[in-house]
């Protein structure tokens, strides 16, 4: 395949380490642009679990220049949002404004990322706020379940953790955690820049470099050792209206050769309403209202997890129609109408979710720090088109395996007579 970037994707690395890229879209009004910290939660040891997540709360309550009030006005008297979030492997702080407004939304936002004051009145009133976003967490059973199934997946390691950290670590933060964590983290080594719409590439970054280049560089953050993945089978009860299921077998990491086969093996299994979990668990057995499968994939490890909300006396039927399903996927390849829907949905999904600006910021970023390089979408639809039925059902074998299973069921379990061998594909 081509490794060469598309056209309009730019990209500059300034002498401190950090990389600037855009993407050029001469049709629209409006300009994406990011900062990327290439760190998230699966880095945070003992009594900084959940600092990353803190931080990015704290960046937004005020800079040297700057209150909270003041980033929240800028950014609306221009008409243009700020956001932001943190996930396993990634932190983003982004903005989307008129083209016009570009110089602004820059300027605050990366004053609010260079320049936080972790005010210390404002970093006890958001420990409030941020137990409560966790107390709403354990409120939720899909939340809980999904965060019971991976602490046992990966357990003992960084992914296993709940990005929000916990009850203790979050009210144990201080300033000087925030800031020692903001020296050493939010460096140019560790930044990557994007930024997509109508734009040019060198206005970019001479910006960038007006707010970083006298930063040094910083120390590049090492790479945590791979998780070793566990395959535990897990029952937890909780008094609720309906019994949360987790099923989860491995799959690649997210930079794998494989990739695309597995993105048609997920979206054939439980990726859609055409999908064979949605079709056979809720529209012909009448089990869930909720049934899928997804990805979850890091840059070392992979899983694909299965889903589904049911009533705990008809859980055992859930669990044994996704077997049918694995048994099914194993033994026989799948047919070319339902390879070619998979394929079409997968294509279409990626073309609707790059249209806007941000999405392809996004897109950008991630490119960037788990690839290190730059796929087209005609790349991307020749990668989906060349998967065959062979491939899927190769991938099957290898991740349908009964010993590498693991499943965690949350609700009204007691009593239930579940066990692993309800594995059988």
């Amino acid at each position: 395949m081509n490794s060469n970037p598309p056209r309009d994707i730019l990209s500059t690395t300034l002498p401190n380490g950090l990389t600037v890229v855009t993407e050029r879209m001469g049709h629209v009004r409006s300009v994406s642009i990011g900062v990327w910290i290439a760190s998230g939660s699966r880095m945070e040891r003992g009594a900084e679990r959940g600092i990353a997540h803190f931080l990015e709360h704290m960046l937004f309550k005020g800079t040297a220049t700057r209150s909270a009030e003041d980033i929240a006005r800028a950014v609306d008297s221009v008409g243009g949002n700020l956001d932001a979030f943190t996930s396993k492997e990634l932190v983003s702080y982004n903005t989307k404004v008129l083209d016009e407004h570009l110089p602004i939304a820059w300027d605050i936002l990366s004053d609010l990322v260079l320049n936080p004051t972790f005010d210390p009145v404002e970093l006890e009133k958001e420990k409030s706020v941020i137990i409560e976003e966790w107390k709403m967490d354990l409120d939720n059973p899909e939340h809980l379940v999904h965060e019971l199934f991976v602490k046992h997946l990966w357990k003992g390691h960084g992914l296993s953790q709940p990005i929000i950290g916990s009850k203790p670590t979050i009210l144990g933060f201080d300033r000087d955690m925030l800031v020692d964590y903001h020296q050493r983290v939010y460096t140019p080594a560790n930044i990557v820049i994007t930024a997509t719409g109508n734009l040019e590439h060198d206005r970019i970054v001479r910006m960038v470099e007006d707010s970083f280049a006298s930063r040094p560089a910083g120390k590049k953050l090492p790479r945590q050792a791979t998780p070793q993945q566990h395959a535990p089978f897990i029952l937890k009860q909780k008094r609720t209206q309906q019994a949360h299921v987790y099923i989860g077998a491995p799959s690649h990491p997210i930079s794998h050769v494989n990739r695309y086969a597995s993105y048609v093996l997920n979206t054939i299994l439980g990726g859609g309403m055409s999908s064979r979990l949605f079709q056979n668990i809720r529209e012909r057995q009448g089990l869930a209202y909720a049934v899928m499968s997804d990805l979850m994939l890091y840059r070392d490890i992979g899983c694909m997890a299965i889903y589904a909300g049911t009533s705990a006396d008809t859980l055992h039927k859930v669990i044994s129609s996704v077997m049918d399903e694995f048994r099914d996927l194993k033994a026989n390849p799948v047919s070319t109408e339902e390879l070619r829907r998979a394929k079409e949905h997968l294509k279409g999904s990626l073309m609707l979710s790059l249209e806007s600006t941000n999405s392809r910021m996004t897109n950008l970023a991630r490119q960037q720090i788990f690839f290190g390089r730059f796929f087209s979408m005609d790349e991307m639809i020749t990668s989906i088109e060349a998967v065959t039925a062979e491939q899927v059902q190769a991938l099957a074998n290898e991740s349908f395996v009964n010993d590498r299973l693991s499943l965690t069921a949350l609700g009204k379990v007691d009593g239930l007579t579940l066990d692993r061998s309800i594995f059988n594909c």
